[in-house]
């Protein structure tokens, strides 16, 4: 440890067996008839993505970082949900399912501000779907199951409690989340993407995040968020350029759930087929619906100019409308790509820098962090992530500790990194003396940073 004081002041994941069809009564217990119902619809992702470093510079060799996240099956066609973050970037992605079968995967649709994405997979069989629980009555103490990848180890269930709800949870300067489920289930690496299930095996919310340096402290978007999302990212417009114009809102009434027509989009088919702002949906042609992710998987797939039946409840009666899809025009356009699309994948250019010269992934800390630290800084960069073998590694810098000051400057915002590392003189003071908070106590090293490198175009 290289690190001096300035002043003074795995868990084992539990591997659910395929079947239990012979297990005693007793052994049966809730808990894992909630969690075999729900296990054949999770798929364990695993990707690889071009590195961030100069080691491509140095070696004339691309290198990959292999990453690994969760997914839930919500179409039997080969349509799983997952985090943004999880696909983000990718070069090529790979979906295992409980069974083990491996599939070729592709990202055809997202939503960055959400941090969700749909993937698909070219089954060779209809895939077993997730049922869609409601996070609208959760309670304080509910018993919930997370599931997913965990650090690799595929099909990993923990089991936690709902510690909290409505928590507002900021990742970095680039991503926040509103009105997260807060659990003590151990999510991990990995499980990003996966579901929060409670004990009816109905997942209520999508793991997300891990609060850095805390124990059991992990979130997860809640299901009648993520549901809404999930809606339009399977839509007809985002995926076919096809078009309804319905605006459909999912409600729930105690045990009963439907989704209501909230309004028509003028000159739309769902406005000439004579649907009205009330009317309850049940059915797509042969399809039930109860809320509006089954009302888009329904006329998924179908093309401009077809016919769908939609049954429907108005007022005491059924009625049964027929609405005829139209062709999208002019409108956005994400339609399904052969290889997954990236916008916004490097980190800023100092992040960048940071990680090749330093060996460290820095965030800013967020205000109420802020407000934490010691009464003689102003801010700090949390370390988000160090890089094994690095310089920083070398000399004990961990995640989680906060950067506050590189040779005689504060390191408050990334202009303050930017300007250490692009020092004409850093040649001259490197080793590169930092200081770090770490709980109360702040500390101090010298790290040798690696050289600015120098891009050349080839031809």
């Amino acid at each position: 440890m290289l690190l001096r004081p300035l002043a003074s002041g795995l868990c084992v994941a539990a591997l659910i067996a395929s079947s239990l069809a012979f297990a005693s009564e007793l052994r049966m217990t809730p808990a894992v008839k909630a969690i075999q119902k729900a296990m054949p619809s999770v798929v364990n992702i695993h990707s690889e993505k071009p590195a961030e470093d100069s080691d491509s510079l140095l070696t004339g060799k691309d290198r990959k970082i292999n990453g690994m996240g969760t997914g839930i099956i919500v179409d039997e066609r080969g349509y799983i949900v997952t985090n943004h973050h999880v696909v983000s970037g990718v070069e090529t992605l790979r979906a295992t399912l409980s069974d083990g079968s491996v599939y070729t995967a592709r990202v055809i649709s997202y939503d960055k501000k959400h941090d969700l994405a749909i993937i698909k997979v070219d089954a060779t069989k209809p895939l077993i779907v997730m049922p869609l629980g409601t996070s609208s009555d959760l309670m304080l103490g509910e018993t919930v199951f997370a599931i997913g990848n965990a650090f690799g180890y595929e099909n990993t269930a923990t089991q936690g409690l709902v510690s909290a709800l409505k928590r507002d949870v900021e990742v970095n300067e680039k991503q926040g989340y509103k009105n997260l489920i807060q659990t003590d289930a151990s999510i991990n690496p990995g499980n990003s993407g996966g579901p929060l299930i409670n004990m009816d095996g109905d997942v209520i919310g999508i793991n997300v995040a891990i609060r850095a340096g805390a124990q059991r402290i992990g979130f997860a978007i809640p299901m009648d968020d993520a549901r809404r999302v999930i809606a339009e990212l399977l839509s007809g417009e985002r995926l076919a350029q096809t078009y309804h114009g319905t605006i459909l809102t999912d409600v729930k009434k105690g045990e009963q759930r439907f989704v209501r027509v909230d309004g028509l989009k003028p000159n739309s088919p769902a406005e000439q087929s004579g649907l009205r702002v009330g009317d309850v949906i049940t059915k797509v042609g042969a399809i039930p619906v109860v809320d509006a992710t089954d009302f888009e998987r329904a006329c998924l797939g179908r093309p401009a100019g077809e016919k769908v039946e939609i049954t429907l409840k108005r007022g005491d009666k059924s009625e049964t409308m027929s609405m005829t899809l139209a062709t999208l025009a002019g409108g956005r356009r994400n339609a399904e790509a052969n290889q997954p699309v990236a916008q916004d994948q490097k980190d800023d250019v100092t992040q960048g820098k940071a990680f090749r010269m330093m060996g460290v992934r820095i965030v800013p800390v967020t205000e109420g962090e802020r407000k934490l630290l010691s009464g003689n800084y102003r801010g700090g960069m949390k370390i988000a992530e160090v890089k094994a073998q690095s310089t920083a590694a070398q000399n004990g810098i961990r995640v989680g500790d906060v950067l506050v000051g590189l040779h005689v400057w504060e390191t408050v915002t990334y202009d303050n990194i930017n300007f250490v590392l692009d020092h004409q003189q850093l040649h001259t003071f490197n080793p590169l003396k930092f200081y770090i908070l770490r709980g109360s106590e702040t500390l101090y090293g010298h790290l040798q940073v690696a050289p600015p490198q120098t891009a050349t175009k080839t031809k």
